[in-house]
């Protein structure tokens, strides 16, 4: 009995309540941004735009795993106690990281970035040469939210693009989500070089490959259907060559009562 204490930290609550803050002001970002850049550029040059948007968005984790790898070497008490008295390194398997300073410095970041956009006049001014479509502003002129809403699903390309999202993203983060796990376990990798190598070789790839799109959309004016068959085509192949992830592994460790007997 003296072994057993239930868990009375309610630290979780202040993390979920950042996610929450964090996603709020995360949210306008993509809907009002892609909405202005649909609305006030050259419809030729919306495809780079909305690219240099995304491929921007990729820096972010990046720097988030590099970040990660950084602080994962330092340990987690770092200025609450004497260093020197630390007798653990990354590699036992006691360490534990300094998790929470990334959130920190990720979070003064958003702040200082956040400040510029104060300055921003309430109104811009449309370009004579910007595209003309009105779909936009006639989805945010109709108050009905219910009215909007379905209006927006009921388009079916509009439809079929948003669960191929949701099915690219669930697949993405579970990726990344036990990627670097995985690495640990497998190749015997610390934290810190986990997510180094996954911030390294992950992410920049994807954010190139977002901007080349841009470019080459842009080069062939595709329409619509020209832009749905190339999306499909390269995801078809990303999915193909992730496939291969399931030839690449090593045997699994030797755990007593698992994988060998006790004796």
């Amino acid at each position: 009995a003296e072994c057993e204490k239930e868990p009375s930290s309610n630290m979780w609550i202040y993390i979920l309540l950042g996610n929450m803050l964090r996603g709020i002001g995360e949210t306008p970002i993509a809907p009002l941004g892609i909405s202005y850049l649909d609305d006030f550029a050259k419809e030729e040059d919306v495809p780079v735009y909305v690219a240099c948007l995304h491929t921007i968005a990729m820096l972010g984790p990046m720097f988030g795993f590099l970040l990660g790898s950084l602080c994962a070497k330092l340990y987690v008490d770092i200025g609450f106690v004497d260093l020197g008295s630390i007798t653990i390194t990354p590699q036992d398997s006691r360490w534990v990281g300094a998790w929470w300073l990334g959130f920190l410095i990720g979070g003064v970041a958003s702040l200082l970035s956040a400040i510029p956009f104060c300055f921003l006049p309430k109104n811009l001014k449309k370009p004579e040469e910007a595209n003309n479509d009105k779909s936009s502003y006639d989805l945010l002129e109709n108050k009905d939210f219910c009215i909007s809403l379905k209006k927006v699903l009921g388009n079916r390309l509009y439809f079929i693009l948003l669960c191929s999202s949701l099915l690219q993203f669930n697949s993405f983060i579970g990726f990344l989500t036990y990627k670097p796990k995985y690495m640990e376990q497998q190749y015997g990798q610390s934290t810190s070089k986990s997510n180094f190598l996954i911030g390294l070789t992950s992410l920049p790839p994807i954010g190139i490959g977002i901007f080349l799109g841009g470019l080459i959309m842009k080069k062939y004016k595709m329409g619509i259907i020209g832009a749905t068959k190339f999306a499909f085509t390269m995801s078809f192949l990303a999915y193909a060559i992730g496939l291969l992830h399931f030839f690449v592994g090593c045997e699994n460790h030797v755990v007593a009562g698992m994988t060998v007997s006790y004796e």
